[in-house]
């Protein structure tokens, strides 16, 4: 094949994946936004709409497939395949966490769970993902660091949040207010901590798949 084909299929593998990325970051954006406001049918329709990102995750899937078996790419070529192979694989891992998050606003009680504190953390993470997704297209090292060194703030946010959940339980059962009213709910919230900070590590997989691309480092895998 010709170096000018072969780099076109390149250049639209990559124009791919960011639009995978970009249909996987409006999913997230959009069940935040149904934490935050408590919007039942934005939920839904978050928990309702992953076929989309599975098609399109299959379809990349394919081409990568066959860039690296028909065309043999090597050196910088096989990495730019190979990371944009385990980036989609990332991606649509969020996706299935934003369906989670759709499913989790649904079962919660409107007036119990902390949602701008969630909301909060999950602002964090969709920009997290933004910028993770901006340094695989702009092939940005610098960027692939500070999305990395992001998360652990990322971390501590999600462990206060279920820290302060549990707290309140234990008053609840202090002033001997009914728990199991809110159980259900209290435990949807801690598996939206759970899922979200679960995004952020995602994205920090897309930076560091990104970082190797690049530099050929893997210091940022584990």
């Amino acid at each position: 094949m010709p170096r000018e084909s072969f780099q076109e299929d390149l250049d639209d593998l990559q124009d791919d994946v960011l639009a995978l990325g970009e249909t996987v970051a409006a999913r997230l954006r959009r069940a935040v936004a149904a934490i935050e406001n408590h919007d039942p049918d934005l939920a839904a329709y978050v928990r309702d709409g992953d076929a989309e990102v599975n098609e399109q995750y299959l379809a990349i899937e394919s081409d990568c497939i066959d860039l690296l078996t028909l065309q043999q790419p090597v050196a910088g070529d096989l990495r730019f395949v190979a990371a944009s192979f385990k980036i989609i694989t990332d991606l649509e891992r969020i996706g299935d966490l934003a369906t989670n998050l759709g499913g989790y606003v649904l079962e919660m009680n409107r007036e119990g769970p902390p949602r701008d504190r969630l909301a909060a953390i999950g602002h964090r993470v969709a920009e997290q993902l933004d910028d993770a997704l901006t340094a695989y297209a702009r092939q940005d090292p610098d960027l692939c660091r500070e999305v990395a060194e992001r998360d652990d703030a990322i971390d501590d946010l999600c462990a206060e949040a279920a820290d302060g959940l549990v707290r309140g339980l234990v008053e609840q059962r202090h002033h001997q207010t009914p728990v199991d009213a809110t159980l259900s709910s209290a435990q949807r919230v801690l598996l939206t901590v759970r899922d979200l900070e679960r995004v952020g590590d995602h994205a920090v997989n897309v930076a560091a798949r990104t970082l190797y691309m690049v530099e050929s480092s893997d210091e940022l895998l584990y």
